[in-house]
């Protein structure tokens, strides 16, 4: 097969090597064709082309031959074929990013490129094909107006889009030095709040520029580097110079130095040193509508789970990477950040009916809740994340103005977290004129199998049409997105990425998107998180241990007796524990995980399962997925005749805990295990693996490189539980032949995230991407500004009309407004006047 893809690279395209790759073994593809039509219309995926396959060519040895060559290699690389009597359409993926189509005839095996309109078309006859005929019928096509932007080719600089940016920056200002007035002109306009900041009109040319450079970096040479910029700031400022260069004559030097290179002779690496280096970024706004975003009480409620953990992680390592930049400029400015979220009036004991909340750790940075409300009034209960869509524009017209009042003025940067907080995100973005990013946490395309083609059967409960459509809208109208890992944006060799898989769809009916997202445009970044290490710490670091937890843990484990917060018991509690937490959602497979553990006899010797996940009564739950897979788990612990062996255990909202809950489960000699169908990034493996527990986690999505197989963990296959469990059992059987093997695997997990997982390198990525996106985006403001007017005629003439089809519960209009937060919770700076805040709150 290695070298079938070798051939392929060399060749010009699928439909050039298809023809002598099928007339090699054409006896057998006719069979095969035959047998592919013989059913008549249909979509076939990659399993079904290969059993059918199997069916025709029994004889092993034969079938290995024909699928060792160029044929297989293009078969292989098949995402799903559309059977269309006499013909078969295949849409094929040579590598991540990349995707050709052609129709072969089952007659003679003759083969023709066809086009992604072709493909979708063929596939839309399906399931309405009055609708796939007409002319008329609607086709989005984003990349008519890309044309002119550049982008990467290969398949490996997926995700490297802040490095291509500057590589593409550096060629605009080469050459001769008027090619840098779109730069000078750039530092012209840096002030914050009315305040001039790096030049004034006195260096309007570049020409002045670089004269000014080249004196004050003499000047600066005969100062003692550790001297204040004040003492120097008056003759700078005659000069031309403002504030914002530096702290100190060491650090202004340094940043006039990196200027002057980038005047003289440009390079990528200089111009993004020098665009991280401006005073660019103070204030921060960041998107999370849907579920209960809270501090405290919330984790494992309806759609409440890592995305808020990650988000106030992220808030911390962001204020204080902000505060030591703007200490390093020289600057006495305070950052704001403010995580947008909706007010929920009726809060199950938490604080999501508080419009404003200080988050702990910071000290510049707070939750605004804002109400979601119609023309009837306010919604007091929780919504659905499916369901959530009709209350967006309100919600972003009363958070936009909420959000100018508090930071006295515009954002500088806006990042959208999910579907719904990041088209919010693009709105708000729009209306400012600000640079916007966004972070999808999880695209639900991916996670229902032809959940476009076959919209309508689902819309009613998912609304999947809205969903698909506001992440179309927001991919395309951000300035750059955020995404954990690689495979959330491309996928592996095997399987799309949750971006990738936007890049072409149909809902038919309603439109063809020919051209959703390009995943080889420049906006796509990777900047992975971390884990808050003041929390998940090795369990070997005694000193820090949490031990007024460990009581309460020890009746969560090992209490006989069940209760609302636990049930199940573990008999023998010598053996280790495999432990897994997460929402109990169909795509986290926790079900999955405990079926596995119950077919495995061998395992069940070994060690005991704990979940943690969900309530035990169905009739708690208003999550539809939530309330199905509670049944499941009920089913199966009694189907398996588990209890003695399983513990399950709550959702549990105290982090601290948490925390030392992973350490309990590490005394064990146990392991964690993250068992999802697909899993964008996976911030429990983060957690445990920080924590020194040795981790097994799904080879689909972000945890296939947060571990390195067999290395530093294991990767298992969520669609093969007879597998996945057997490995787990291997691991214990070796640890118990091996006496250093159990440590070896938590040590290596501990190396792996110190070396590539971590806040502050996340932070320092995100706020690098902010700098140098702003300035592209002043560079390419006229090719922006035609994208964001398509963008607008298919928000309002598509989506808003599907907004219209998503119910609105009657009971729960026609409410008051929520009653104003408490006087202690009001202050967000030490500038900002209390009777501000006393007319914004009425404290």
């Amino acid at each position: 097969m290695a070298s079938a893809a070798a051939a392929m690279t060399r060749s010009d395209s699928i439909a050039e090597s298809m023809p002598d790759a099928l007339r090699q073994s054409r006896y057998h593809m006719k069979r095969c064709f035959a047998k592919f039509i013989e059913k008549g219309k249909r979509i076939m995926k990659l399993q079904h082309l290969m059993n059918e396959m199997e069916s025709v060519i029994d004889d092993k040895v034969e079938r290995n031959q024909v699928l060792a060559g160029v044929l297989g290699y293009i078969l292989c690389s098949t995402q799903e074929a559309v059977v269309s009597p006499p013909h078969v359409l295949f849409s094929i993926r040579p590598n991540p990013g990349y995707w050709e189509f052609v129709k072969v005839s089952s007659e003679d095996l003759s083969v023709e490129a066809i086009t992604v309109r072709d493909f979708l078309k063929c596939k839309e006859t399906l399931y309405d094909e009055k609708w796939a005929n007409d002319e008329n019928a609607l086709e989005v096509d984003f990349r008519a107006i890309d044309f002119s932007t550049p982008h990467l080719t290969l398949s490996s600089s997926i995700g490297n889009g802040l490095d291509y940016v500057s590589k593409f920056i550096t060629s605009s200002l080469a050459g001769r030095l008027e090619n840098s007035q779109p730069l000078v002109d750039y530092l012209l306009s840096l002030n914050h709040q009315g305040e001039q900041l790096m030049i004034n009109d006195t260096l309007n040319t570049a020409a002045k520029l670089q004269m000014a450079l080249i004196v004050s970096e003499v000047y600066l040479s005969a100062l003692p580097k550790d001297t204040p910029f004040q003492n120097f700031e008056i003759r700078f400022k005659e000069w031309g110079f403002e504030k914002g260069w530096g702290d100190t004559a060491e650090r202004t030097k340094e940043t006039m130095r990196t200027l002057s290179e980038v005047l003289q002779a440009p390079d990528p690496l200089n111009m993004e040193k020098l665009l991280s280096r401006l005073p660019t970024i103070f204030n921060v706004v960041i998107f999370s509508p849907h579920g209960y975003f809270g501090q405290a009480d919330v984790l494992g409620l309806p759609d409440t789970g890592g995305q808020v953990v990650y988000i106030l992680d992220q808030v911390k390592a962001l204020e204080e990477e902000l505060l030591l930049r703007i200490k390093q400029q020289g600057l006495s400015v305070k950052p704001q950040i403010l995580v947008v979220t909706r007010l929920i009036p009726e809060a199950r004991g938490t604080k999501c009916n508080q419009e404003l909340e200080v988050i702990n750790g910071t000290k510049y940075s707070n939750i605004l809740r804002v109400p979601f409300r119609t023309e009837k009034g306010v919604l007091r209960r929780w919504v659905s994340r499916f369901d959530i869509y009709p209350y967006l524009e309100l919600f972003v017209q009363d958070a936009t103005a909420k959000v100018l009042d508090l930071m006295e003025g515009k954002p500088d940067l806006i990042i959208g977290n999910y579907t719904d907080g990041n088209l919010v995100a693009s709105l708000m973005a729009n209306k400012l004129g600000i640079t916007q990013a966004t972070i999808a946490h999880a695209l639900e395309k991916t996670k229902y199998e032809d959940s476009d083609i076959k919209w309508k059967e689902l819309d009613p409960k998912y609304h999947f049409s809205c969903q698909f459509l506001a992440d179309t809208i927001s991919m395309n109208a951000t300035d750059f997105v955020i995404a954990s890992t690689f495979q959330e944006i491309a996928g592996s060799k095997d399987r799309p990425g949750q971006y990738e898989s936007h890049t072409a769809f149909t809902l038919p009916g309603l439109c063809r998107v020919v051209s959703g997202i390009n995943v080889f445009d420049p906006k796509f970044n990777i900047a992975a998180p971390g884990a808050d290490q003041s929390v998940y710490f090795p369990y070997t670091e005694k000193q820090k241990r949490v031990s007024s937890f460990h009581p309460a843990i020890e009746e969560l484990l090992y209490s006989k007796e069940d209760n609302n917060e636990h049930m199940g018991f573990l008999t023998d509690r010598k053996k280790p524990i495999i432990f897994s937490m997460a929402r109990l959602d169909t795509v986290k497979n926790i079900t999955g995980l405990v079926e596995w553990y119950g077919k495995n006899k061998r395992l069940r010797n070994l060690v005991n399962l704990v979940v943690v996940g969900g309530f035990f009564d169905p009739s708690k739950s208003k999550d539809r997925e939530e309330i199905a897979e509670i049944k499941k788990m009920h089913s199966l612990i009694e189907k398996y005749q588990l209890r003695g062996q399983i513990r399950w255990i709550a959702a549990q909202t105290d982090r601290n805990r948490n925390g030392e809950l992973y350490r309990c489960i590490a005394d064990t000699r146990g392991a964690f295990v993250q068992p999802a169908l697909y899993e964008a990034f996976g911030l429990t493996v983060i957690e445990a693996m920080n924590c020194g527990l040795p981790t097994f986690a799904t080879n689909q999505g972000g945890p296939a490189e947060i571990i390195v197989d067999g290395i530093s963990g294991f990767h298992i296959d969520p669609n093969n539980g007879d597998d996945a469990s057997n490995k787990i059992a291997d691991f214990f059987e070796k640890c118990k032949t091996e006496a250093t093997y159990w440590e070896k695997y938590s040590k290596a997990g501990l190396q792996r995230i110190n070396e590539c997982y971590t806040w502050k390198i996340y932070a320092n990525k995100v706020l690098n991407m902010g700098c140098t996106y702003t300035y592209w985006r002043q560079l390419n403001k006229e090719q922006k500004q035609a994208k964001q007017r398509y963008i607008q005629m298919f928000f309002n003439l598509q989506y808003r009309n599907l907004v219209k089809n998503v119910p609105i519960p009657s009971d729960e209009a026609e409410q008051p407004a929520p009653k104003p937060v408490p006087k202690s919770q009001t202050t967000l700076s030490t500038r900002r006047s209390q009777s501000r805040l006393q007319r914004l709150f009425g404290v």
